[in-house]
């Protein structure tokens, strides 16, 4: 059975090791005080840091006593968890520079065989930089400038332990697959487009009963309504909520406060929507406002269905079609790939393939990549087409991880990405689309400069 890579803290009393191991379990499990030798037992706890999972252990102060002491008894707990982990954090205190005890544990542990990481703690500000430089004495490779406190340097520290937390991480993913997560809950779909284009008729005909008023006068539709509804596809039942919405005209249009009113509410339906579907009126075609509408969906990081309602009176459809499908990848140019549907509210035709479209794109609006599978495709991008030198200095993208999803929401680490050009960041978002899965929902990328300000 795959477990986690485990990661233990060791140092001396009093550099920080429980306050760091706070910081990477993300809660106050381990008691922190001025006072050296609060930590006597070894805790665990399951750390993450910038998408990499792992076990994490504190450990007691490091102290030389005699075994049948007992901080004697404390060193002999800490050197087992060095011994059984598949990597060690020695923290040193940067303010207080290196210590004799500090030489003595190092020459333990360059005796053993785990791999160590060290980090100089505390060393926010200058008066750190004379500890971090002394701690390249102690004889393993650079030292990370930490504030476990503040949040600082965790960059560079995922950076260490990235080759040895995420062999571990692919393990279990191949054990495990990488999508069981758990169950979505109901789908929550609104349907929204401008007055008249058939949001209710569609709504009514999805659900088999005439459930909202419908008629040729347009705005009859003015809270957003919602229904519960289950689809039923090869034997399975699968709920959703449906979101009927005012139609939404053109702000210069919108006079009347009741109409303010219904239009501020179908927006509010938005934002509480996983999925939206853009009901356009096809003996009308699209028009700007159509395209205004898409555009606050995306904005909002909704995924998106553009449906070709009154398809069955429609002109010249197969014209119409494409002529839309160009007007979208022009004027939605930031999301490439939104589907595009045809259907009728009034027979029922397309129904089933606009609901199965939905379930997938919100699949693809809720997707979690793993960061070693994530990095793969990012070096290789990286590599294929590097990022640009502005004005002869190089920009160095250094690795990627999802920060969250509904929207994908990703971070990219980095020096002087503040100068990355916007054709690099689609470049990148397109191959996240073509190569990840991602198409035709909003992608959110971050950039972040990892540059350590004790490299000069």
């Amino acid at each position: 059975m795959a477990r986690s890579a485990t990661i233990a803290i060791v140092g001396r009393p009093n550099v920080g090791k429980s306050t760091l191991f706070n910081r990477l379990v993300g809660k106050r499990l381990a008691l922190v005080d001025d006072q050296p030798g609060v930590t006597r037992d070894r805790r665990e706890g399951d750390g993450q840091l910038l998408g990499l999972t792992f076990s994490i252990v504190d450990t007691a102060g490091f102290e030389d006593q005699d075994a049948a002491t007992l901080p004697g008894r404390m060193r002999v707990q800490t050197e087992k968890a060095v011994r059984e982990a598949d990597a060690a954090l020695f923290l040193i205190d940067a303010r207080a520079g290196v210590t004799p005890l500090d030489e003595e544990i190092a020459r333990w542990l360059r005796s053993e065989d785990t791999p160590i990481i060290l980090c100089a703690n505390k060393a926010e500000g200058k008066q750190g930089e004379a500890g971090l430089m002394e701690a390249y004495a102690l004889g393993f490779e650079n030292p990370i400038a930490l504030s476990a406190e503040h949040g600082e340097g965790l960059v560079d520290l995922f950076d260490a332990l990235r080759p040895i937390v995420e062999p571990f991480m692919e393990a279990e993913e191949a054990e495990t697959g990488e999508d069981d997560e758990e169950p979505l809950g109901p789908l929550k779909l609104a349907i929204v487009g401008r007055p008249n284009a058939g949001k209710s008729t569609l709504i009514n005909r999805m659900i088999g009963e005439d459930r909202l008023i419908t008629g040729p006068e347009a705005g009859i539709t003015r809270d957003s309504i919602r229904v519960d509804w289950q689809w039923e596809k090869d034997g399975e039942v699968h709920p959703i909520q449906l979101f009927d919405t005012a139609g939404m005209r053109k702000r210069a249009k919108v006079q009347d406060k009741l109409e303010k009113l219904s239009v501020a509410d179908a927006l509010h339906a938005v934002d509480f929507a996983e999925v939206v579907v853009l009901l356009l009126d096809a003996t009308k075609g699209l028009e700007a406002q159509d395209l205004r509408i898409a555009d606050r969906v995306l904005e909002e990081g909704r995924a998106l269905i553009v449906a070709l309602n009154k398809w069955d009176v429609a002109e010249n459809p197969s014209a119409l079609f494409n002529g839309v499908r160009a007007a979208l990848d022009d004027g939605l140019s930031q999301v490439k790939g939104v589907p595009l549907l045809s259907i009728s509210g009034a027979t029922g035709k397309g129904i089933d393939t606009l609901v199965r479209v939905a379930f997938e794109q919100r699949d693809i609006w809720t997707r979690r990549m793993s960061t070693a599978k994530l990095n793969r495709w990012f070096e290789g991008a990286v590599t294929a087409n590097p990022p640009p030198a502005p004005g002869g200095r190089r920009i160095k993208l250094r690795y990627i991880t999802q920060a969250r999803t509904r929207p994908p929401t990703f971070v990219v680490f980095g020096s002087r990405t503040d100068a990355l050009p916007a054709s690099y960041q689609r470049y990148l978002t397109n191959g996240m689309r073509k190569e990840l899965g991602f198409q035709g929902v909003p992608i959110r990328l971050n950039f972040r400069n990892t540059r350590n300000p004790y490299d000069d």
